[in-house]
């Protein structure tokens, strides 16, 4: 079942939106090289209790991993890519680094994340991130009121064929709201003007990611930590979207990984 959104819930949920960007940038900022892994998770830790809020990813139990999850971060290091589990490495000079989180605040959740490599960047990886960057923000400009689901889903594979990436369909975005996770499955491949129409009070969390040689992926015998299937590197952007009449409405304010410059909370018009 899609819940829609009052403008007063889409609210709410940004309030929530403003604290995962806020706590994302904090994270970028804090990822360098001799950093633990660990080291951000429990500062993550720390700071969503003191705003009082709740992590969605702890005691997250779905059909894959093994066990609930019991970390408030994902961190995907290198050729890892999605639901990395935070462990006990220090962060080494040109590591690709992926940070996805979501919280609760007030029973409404927001999820977002983004990716970075700490230290002396190889071209190649900084081309990746920008790559699921730009699929993002085509995404959310495709996200405008009475089109169609498929309109974001085409948007995200059109982008990452111009930069000459394959895309995996398997994982992609989600419906989001009084859950992390609710309908509907935002994929990352997908047609125009197909599936579900977008009515305003829809929200999204939106997700591109990519490996930069394939398309292929493996599970970690941890059973959460995705990789690509080649060891290539792998990169991940996400923001949470609600759709208005207006347009598009970003709810998570993330700092670009590669600019420095802040994603205003806004409604992104098509031109």
């Amino acid at each position: 079942m899609i819940e829609l959104k009052s403008a007063a819930e889409i609210d709410r949920m940004a309030v929530a939106g403003r604290f995962v960007g806020e706590l994302l940038g904090e994270l970028r900022d804090i990822a360098a090289v001799g950093v633990n892994l660990m080291d951000l998770e429990h500062h993550a830790r720390r700071r969503i209790k003191q705003r009082g809020a709740e992590s969605c990813y702890w005691d997250y139990a779905p059909s894959f991993g093994r066990g609930p999850f019991r970390n408030v971060l994902c961190l995907s290091v290198n050729d890892a890519v999605l639901h990395g589990l935070p462990r006990d490495y220090v962060l080494r000079d040109g590591d690709l680094l992926s940070i996805d989180m979501a919280v609760g605040i007030d029973g409404w959740a927001a999820d977002s994340a983004l990716s970075v490599v700490v230290g002396t960047a190889d071209p190649a990886d900084l081309t990746l991130i920008e790559a699921t960057e730009v699929a993002l923000e085509a995404a959310i400009a495709a996200a405008q009121p009475g089109g169609r689901l498929g309109d974001i889903s085409a948007a995200i594979s059109e982008v990452a064929s111009a930069y000459g990436y394959g895309v995996n369909a398997e994982f992609g975005g989600h419906g989001i709201g009084r859950t992390m996770h609710e309908a509907p499955h935002v994929a990352n491949k997908g047609r125009a003007g197909r599936g579900l129409k977008l009515d305003p009070g829809l929200t999204i969390a939106i997700e591109p990611w990519l490996c930069r040689t394939t398309d292929k992926i493996v599970f970690d015998d941890d059973g959460w930590t995705i990789r690509s299937a080649d060891g290539s590197r792998t990169a991940h952007s996400e923001h949470t979207v609600a759709i208005t009449a207006s347009g598009p409405q970003v709810l998570t304010h993330a700092q670009n990984s590669q600019t420095g410059m802040d994603h205003e909370e806004r409604v992104i018009k098509r031109q």
